[in-house]
């Protein structure tokens, strides 16, 4: 094990001092000691202050991720051992375990690991370079705190394809880890069943972090006619279907993803009731308004419109268009599902754009609830990264 050591800079680390896990290379006053990228270092302040322990990777802007504070733990097999019966055991309390996030990277102490459980398979993403050392350690002692509690894993698939590793220097990779199995998985949720395609959906297959949020709209759609956007597998329309609305149209641009909707409807019984088509939402919703349809319930799940601080600006167009045009064909009295998963789309500037756009539609909001992800994907306070998703309901109202 490396013992090189990572000192900051004066006045360096807030971000770290504040509670979260990264330190930026232009937070490093000097690395001492030898090293090779992926190695686990010590963290120290200008002035020697030990700040714990974690992996460097100086092809990444965020240099060192941290795995412990505690700057005398020994980072062993032991030690993940205790990070990850800690993950199960925090799920086993808050969520249904049938289909959840096992680990969410940060928020659960072991950064740039992902791993999500579709019943007995286990889906891996590994987004940084020291903790993909790491992961077949932890992959193997997952199975073993599984198994103690009578879960059996039937297969691991890796889905570590995403752009992001190319910033620690690393290749996309997917593939299996183990025997092969059959890729189409199905799960159950809220009492809808899907089959999740784990090797070419997107992500990891399918969005768990809705979970919850797909339960709160069931009860606002029952006898309502439902427009679904943004659909992916058809989630939120196959919830309305299943809660006994009269009708559901589920919108998205990808073939692949209406095909996959429709195959998800029929196995739930529902493909009377609940319809797809391949559609531009931002070209179909206009159309929608111009013959003078109108829905009793409208959700909008859209792709996240920014990935980085940069592009915000657009995103906003983007959020406050779908929103403005979403509420137009919502009935009076009816209601809006609205979200974004961005989390450079913070709370507070995506609450701003809808009051926007319900100022420009002249309609009167009144809010249903508010919510974030299910709390497998544990919101880690001062690890900004971790609180991505805002998801509102309203109350759409004419003026008046």
């Amino acid at each position: 094990m490396s013992l090189a050591v990572v000192t900051l800079k004066k006045g360096e680390g807030r971000l770290l001092k504040s509670g979260g896990m990264w330190v930026f290379d232009n937070e490093i006053a000097s690395v001492m000691g030898s090293f090779v990228n992926g190695d686990i270092v010590l963290v120290r302040d200008f002035d020697g202050y030990p700040m714990g322990r974690g992996f460097i990777n100086t092809n990444s802007k965020i240099t060192v991720r941290l795995l412990t504070r505690d700057e005398n733990q020994k980072t062993d097999e032991k030690f993940l051992e205790q990070r990850v019966r800690d993950a199960w055991e925090y799920r086993k309390k808050v969520t249904d375990t049938g289909s959840c996030r096992l680990i969410f990277g940060e928020a659960d102490f072991l950064p740039g690991l992902v791993v999500d459980k579709f019943s007995d398979v286990l889906v891996v993403q590994s987004l940084a370079l020291g903790i993909d050392r790491l992961k077949l350690q932890i992959l193997e002692l997952l199975k073993k705190v599984l198994e103690e509690d009578g879960v059996a894993v039937r297969g691991i698939y890796e889905r570590s394809d995403a752009k992001v590793r190319r910033q620690e220097g690393m290749e996309l990779y997917k593939g299996f880890i183990g025997p092969e199995f059959p890729t189409l998985v199905e799960i159950e949720e809220n009492g809808v069943r899907y089959q999740v395609d784990i090797k070419d959906g997107q992500k990891t297959g399918f969005f768990l972090d809705q979970k919850y949020n797909r339960l709160a709209i069931q009860k606002l759609c029952k006898n309502a006619k439902v427009l679904d956007c943004f659909t992916h597998t058809g989630s939120f329309a196959l919830n309305a279907g299943i809660a006994g609305a009269s009708e559901v149209t589920g919108v998205d641009a990808s073939q692949l993803a209406v095909d996959q909707a429709s195959a998800n409807a029929q196995l739930n019984g529902l493909d009377g009731t609940v319809k797809f088509i391949c559609e531009d939402v931002f070209e179909l919703l206009p159309e929608l308004e111009e013959r003078g349809e109108k829905f009793d319930v409208v959700i909008l799940d859209p792709p996240a419109f920014t990935k980085s601080r940069n592009s915000v600006k657009n995103a906003v167009k983007g959020y406050r268009e779908i929103n403005l045009r979403a509420m137009k064909l919502v009935k009076d009295g009816g209601f809006l599902a609205t979200c974004s998963c961005s989390h450079f789309m913070t709370y507070e500037l995506f609450t701003k754009t809808i009051g926007q756009a319900a100022r420009s539609a002249h309609k009167r909001l009144r809010q249903v609830e508010y919510r974030t992800q299910a709390p497998d994907h544990p919101i880690l306070w001062a690890s900004d990264e971790s609180y991505y998703l805002k998801f509102y309901i309203f109350q759409v109202c004419s003026e008046r």
